[in-house]
């Protein structure tokens, strides 16, 4: 089964997670790339957050999950941030979170790594900090399909 995610939910939930995430008080955000880039561009605009970095990790293909996960680039916090928000808009297995935030924690000691998503399955290793819908179904993020050129 799959669900379609609009620009319109997105709008409201970005909403909701800029206001649980601002006690935090970010220095940074990081993307998880690249489902977690639409929402670290529109928190990092209402948090008022100019650092926002990307990482990216690959665990899926379409929505074929593959045996292993892969990192690509790393980060370069300037000696002034603190607490970082680390964003991707879904914690389905829960591996990548696992995984990124585990490599923050162990490569940043001197930061606070919090997480956050716009989905949070119950059956995911790893539970956001902060999250705003429980998926029940495979999600289809307007940004997926809404600018794909491939026919639906």
């Amino acid at each position: 089964m799959k669900q379609y995610y609009s620009y319109e939910n997105f709008k409201k939930d970005t909403n909701k997670l800029i206001v649980n995430t601002k006690a935090f008080k970010a220095d940074a955000i990081l993307a998880i790339a690249r489902g977690g880039m639409s929402l670290s561009h529109a928190m990092a605009e209402g948090l008022d957050i100019r650092d926002v970095q990307s990482i990216r990790t690959e665990l899926y293909d379409d929505d074929c999950k593959r045996s292993e996960l892969f990192l690509f680039g790393e980060c370069a916090f300037h000696h002034s941030v603190k607490k970082v928000l680390v964003v991707d808009d879904i914690a389905d297995s829960g591996e990548t979170f696992a995984y990124i935030m585990r490599y923050l924690k162990e490569n940043f000691q001197e930061i606070e790594f919090q997480s956050c998503a716009l989905f949070y399955k119950k059956t995911s290793m790893y539970e956001p900090d902060y999250w705003i819908n429980e998926a029940n179904a495979w999600i289809e993020f307007f940004w997926e399909k809404d600018f794909s050129l491939s026919p639906s």
